[in-house]
């Protein structure tokens, strides 16, 4: 599509047209495709802003940053400051103390999620383990389990004594789906303690988690 067509349908007052301009800007270099971006960053419907956020994370560039930080930190929406934070964390680095930050203050699950999940799979432990403590020590539950199973993320790293301290701490809770993901966090380890916690794991009273400590044990 040309781009005087896209600038037609970003003015568009059908959200669908809008949405449709935003995506064809994937096909154009971050010179053009960033400030026509930025155009739509407070359209009022949220699922365009969700647009612009996916878009800038897929172009990568300083004033992008920007706007994803403005975007993360002071949308209404939840959605949009989910995939605002989701966007940054492909910047990498420099990203992520703006998001720890971001996870600490913003208790939404979809949010806390969407920066937990991109740090498991980031070198950076201590950041890792801050957010993780934070979710554990939060009140929704969906956090708390992805939380604790992402502490097996920290298995080979600085943070590994820290985080596996933390998991065996959980092997005798009263929840199967906590003692579950404490098994999938354990199984990382390789480690006398944590080889020790998924033999007990194994005779757990719930299938599930019988399943996972017994996975875990052949690793």
């Amino acid at each position: 599509m040309e781009i005087n067509q896209i600038q037609v349908y970003l003015e568009s007052s059908d959200s669908q047209e809008r949405l449709k301009g935003l995506t064809e800007l994937r096909k154009y270099e971050s010179e053009i495709a960033v400030p026509l971006l930025k155009t739509k960053q407070r359209d009022p419907e949220f699922l365009v802003r969700s647009f612009v956020a996916m878009g800038l994370g897929n172009k990568r560039t300083p004033e992008g940053f920007r706007i994803l930080l403005e975007m993360m930190k002071n949308d209404l929406d939840y959605n949009v400051r989910a995939e605002a934070a989701n966007s940054l964390s492909k910047f990498g680095a420099e990203a992520v103390p703006f998001l720890v930050e971001k996870f600490r203050e913003d208790d939404n699950w979809l949010v806390r999620r969407s920066i937990l999940a991109p740090l498991m799979d980031m070198p950076f432990p201590e950041a890792l383990y801050d957010v993780c403590m934070c979710a554990i020590a939060g009140e929704d539950m969906t956090v708390r389990e992805v939380a604790i199973s992402g502490l097996g993320a920290l298995a080979g790293t600085k943070k590994e004594k820290d985080a596996l301290e933390q998991l065996l701490a959980f092997v005798s809770s009263k929840f199967w789906n906590i003692r579950w993901r404490t098994a999938q966090g354990l199984s990382k380890f390789d480690d006398p303690q944590a080889k020790a916690a998924l033999n007990y794991l194994s005779k757990d009273e719930n299938h599930k988690v019988v399943a996972v400590a017994l996975e875990g044990l052949m690793l």
